[in-house]
């Protein structure tokens, strides 16, 4: 992992992702009733939890509304929670504002070209291995695996490990 990584990491307060092509793998799934599906990976998950447990916040910015996002963020203890948002930069300022933020401390992960402007903005930006492909290259980094098949946990435990966090959470050393 390069030193500029590295340094970005340790700035980071404020995890914000993407859910379909991020948390998932960007499949939506309609049952008969019309309920939505959604398959979420669960060490993305504990990625998650093991960021709160340091102390780094977890939101979300999506385009779509789906309860499942809502009962999933919820088991996360994610609190920030923005659906149905079409202008992601404005929620983004909204949060900076929130939690008295620099872009330099935020971290964000996105897949498609909606997620442009978050990605060249935050201090740190991912993108999984099978975002589109104009996408990977305004991120910062390019995680090896895709939405929702563990490229959020690769992104949180970067983040954990850099900023040295990652004995105390995980009770692991790591050299």
């Amino acid at each position: 992992m390069n030193q500029e990584i590295i340094n970005k990491a340790k700035k980071i307060r404020l995890l914000l992702l993407d859910v379909d092509g991020v948390m998932t793998d960007g499949s939506i799934i309609l049952d008969n009733e019309g309920n939505e599906l959604k398959r979420f990976n669960v060490r993305d998950g504990h990625g998650i939890k093991m960021l709160g447990k340091a102390g780094i916040q977890v939101g979300i910015i999506t385009g779509r509304k789906s309860k499942v996002v809502e009962i999933r963020a919820k088991e996360l203890g994610i609190d920030e929670v923005h659906q149905r948002i079409f202008k992601k930069s404005v929620v983004y300022e909204q949060l900076l504002k929130k939690y008295d933020l620099k872009d330099e401390n935020v971290a964000f992960m996105g897949d498609d070209i909606v997620d442009q402007e978050l990605l060249k903005r935050a201090g740190l930006s991912a993108a999984p291995d099978d975002a589109e492909e104009e996408v990977k290259e305004w991120a910062d980094l390019v995680m090896s695996r895709s939405g929702g098949r563990g490229a959020v946990r690769q992104f949180t435990d970067l983040i954990l490990k850099s900023a040295g966090y990652w004995e105390e959470v995980s009770g692991e050393s790591f050299a």
